[in-house]
């Protein structure tokens, strides 16, 4: 988390347990993620499989040894479980992002793989707090001859290794390796019962505790609860902390005031906001410290609310990707675990973090139908009180460093975002100086600044081989526009810039097509390519440059498909505009040439724009009168953008909620919310278009956000 990740897995390859092995994998996960090289991708599957299988191994080895470790809470090998798990998760991401469709596929299966083994832990974490709630402890432990809980009783096996114990691994290891986890010293307490076999069983089940003779249980936990501590016992009162027995170990964390920023004291806010749990919801890490529950726990709650997540977030494009996952995915009670996660002072604390930035300020900031305040909006004193934590525990990671520039871009600071950035210097970590130098570029586009943007873009060509192609096409998207505002008032300089155009577009389609997902072609590769042609096409028709054949402004489409227009002034948006008017102007002599493709996209480009600047009376009229009128198929083509007429009933449902949430009680406009059902079931019902997963994404928010308010979607 010091950006050393060489050093780490220098130290990390010392050892030879599923520990060490999933600490490797973790580093090239990292590398692989963040880089999207196809090489790293390898060697990081790699690496997972062999900690997949080696904690396999182990977690079979120690649910028969009696002198390992066990737990109060979870059945022996747990800890391993868990290993695994993140070993399956990492790698299913990792596939995913692969070039193969087998492997993307194989993924998917991980993923479930992953679920079923996750929810099980869940599931012994409620059965201990089940039994917590149901009857005293002091009462419990005085009634056994042993020193384990009372809640935990010496069966024939518990439900979570029995789970565990039927999940294959593609191929098993020779030499499994002693965990390092188990060499803290700790003691095990074991005890041997005969099943009904009569043979002696070293396992444990979770059982509903013994009741105090005459007890009645009541139907809610009154808050009588005795915790033994030393030199006595606490009382716990039913206000301040109540056992939900129906959500994950972390639900129900506070969810701030997100108009409120202020932040007065960093370490105090985290407490406040993290930490403290206002819901009064019990969670099992207060029952425990012992650093392998901490493991458990902390692992526990980031993979399976990382999960949830992921696949709550699965656009309709994919809907059939579930059917093979098997299960829905919980973005609310997955934010929660994630929040759980933060607590812990680990590497599953710290990724929890970096996941719950990258979503609030990434993600959320990608959509539009989201609350301005209340559940669901985006915390924005959480996110400062965990930002001040992670820099106070990581004050060299540049992950904190670029999640802050993202803040303050968010923020609609965008000069001082670049500034930030530029001020925080090189990062050692190959991979993460990439990814500051791509937000570096969005940001400088998003502010019109075009030759600063290009010379951004073609640093992000040295430092990763992911998207060459994109990377060259706004380069000489950003040079298209410096041409235009120079063409009339500065032809000499107006060609220069055509000249630099012209190279930079020279040089998309030769790096298209390398890289692939799911065994497809990038979504923006097939968009620039499709572009180009089109461009090529009209240059020969019209008999003109290629510079003076390009159509509506194609910085302009970039800045709507990376969502740039939420984090614009006012003046920003101004300037777009006047991008846009540029193709109507007299300085544009094509313009009456013209077909319905090119005055789509300016329309619906214009009325982004607009509903951005609060205009959303007249962008709504624009879209219904200038896109949404035409039929389908005229769009329909090969080289035709396809993309308008799902967008433009996007917008439409963006119009609706922005007019919905204006005064920040959208539950009074009901028939603003089902205006916006009605265009959002539109969009999300069309059929596959370019870039769809990007606008289906946040159609799945939209959806999610007007169930909030009772809209039944």
């Amino acid at each position: 988390m010091a950006d050393d990740i060489d050093s780490a897995e220098e130290h990390l390859r010392k050892g030879h347990s599923p520990f060490h092995q999933l600490g490797v994998g973790v580093c090239m996960f990292m590398r692989a993620t963040l880089g999207f090289e196809q090489d790293v991708m390898r060697e990081a599957n790699d690496m997972l499989y062999t900690a997949e299988t080696g904690a396999y191994e182990s977690q079979r080895r120690v649910t028969k040894d009696a002198n390992s470790f066990r737990s109060n809470i979870y059945p022996p090998g747990t800890e391993y479980a868990v290993c695994q798990a993140e070993a399956q998760l990492m790698s299913a991401v990792v596939g995913v992002l692969n070039e193969s469709l087998t492997e993307a596929l194989k993924s998917f299966y991980k993923l479930r793989k992953a679920y079923i083994t996750l929810e099980s832990v869940m599931e012994a974490e409620r059965t201990f707090l089940r039994t917590k709630s149901s009857s005293s402890l002091n009462s419990a432990t005085t009634s056994r001859t042993t020193s384990r809980p009372a809640s935990i009783r010496s069966t024939g096996g518990s439900t979570l290794k029995k789970t565990l114990s039927k999940t294959p691994s593609l191929r098993k290891s020779t030499n499994p390796s002693t965990t390092s986890l188990e060499q803290t010293g700790a003691k095990p307490t074991t005890v041997q019962t005969k099943n009904n076999n009569g043979d002696s069983d070293n396992e444990f089940d979770f059982v509903d505790a013994e009741q105090e003779r005459g007890a009645q249980t009541p139907l809610e936990y009154t808050g009588h609860l005795n915790l033994p501590v030393q030199g006595g016992s606490v009382a716990l009162n039913n206000a301040q902390k109540e056992v939900d027995v129906n959500a994950s170990s972390a639900p129900g964390l506070p969810a701030g005031n997100s108009q409120d920023t202020s932040v007065p004291d960093p370490i105090a806010e985290f407490e406040n906001l993290v930490l403290k749990d206002d819901n009064g919801v019990a969670s099992v890490s207060e029952f425990t410290e012992h650093p392998i529950d901490e493991f458990i726990i902390s692992g526990a709650s980031f993979c399976f609310g990382i999960l949830l997540v992921i696949v709550s977030m699965v656009p309709p494009a994919f809907a059939s990707v579930l059917k093979v996952i098997g299960f829905k995915g919980d973005k609310d009670r997955g934010l929660r675990m994630l929040w759980q996660a933060t607590k812990f002072n680990n590497i599953h604390g710290a990724m929890a973090g970096v996941v719950l930035m990258g979503f609030f300020n990434g993600f959320v900031g990608f959509c539009d139908i989201i609350p301005q305040t209340g559940e669901g909006a985006y915390p924005e004193r959480r996110c400062k009180a965990l930002m001040a934590e992670m820099r106070r525990r990581y004050p060299k990671s540049h992950l904190w460093l670029l999640e802050e520039a993202r803040m303050i871009s968010r923020e609609k600071e965008l000069e001082r975002s670049v500034q930030f950035l530029e001020d925080i210097g090189k990062s050692p970590f190959k991979q993460l100086e990439a990814l500051s130098w791509f937000e570096r570029s969005l940001d400088l586009m998003y502010m019109h600044d075009y030759v600063k943007t290009s010379t951004a873009f073609q640093t992000c060509i040295t430092l990763n081989n992911w998207s060459h192609g994109l990377y060259y096409y706004i380069c000489g998207a950003s040079y298209v526009e410096l041409y235009r505002r120079a063409k009339v008032t500065d032809p000499k300089a107006a060609q220069a810039y055509a000249d630099q155009a012209n190279e930079y577009f020279k040089q998309v389609i030769p790096n298209i097509g390398k890289k692939k997902f799911m065994g497809r072609q990038l979504p923006f590769d097939t968009f620039v390519n499709r572009k180009i042609s089109r461009w090529e096409a009209r240059a020969k028709e019209w008999n003109c440059p290629f510079i003076d054949a390009i159509g509506v402004s194609p910085i302009e489409e970039m800045i709507y498909f990376w969502n740039g227009y939420k984090r614009m002034r006012p003046e920003h948006l101004q300037h777009s505009l006047e991008n846009l008017a540029w193709s109507e102007s007299s300085a544009n002599p094509h313009w009456a040439k013209e077909d319905l493709n090119e005055k789509a996209i300016l329309s619906t480009l214009r009325a982004v724009t607009l509903r951005t600047l609060g205009q959303t009376a007249e962008a709504k009229e624009i879209l219904q009168k200038e896109v949404i009128v035409h039929d389908a198929t005229a769009f329909a083509g090969a080289l035709k953008d396809d993309w308008m007429p799902p967008v433009a009933r996007y917008e439409m449902a963006a119009c609706m909620w922005q007019e919905a949430d204006a005064d920040g009680n959208p539950q009074a406009h009901q028939d603003q919310l089902n205006q916006c059902k009605t265009w959002l079931e539109a969009a999300g019902s069309w059929g596959g278009y370019v870039l769809d997963a990007r606008i289906g994404m946040k159609i799945t928010t939209g959806k999610g956000t007007l169930r909030r308010f009772g809209v039944l979607i």
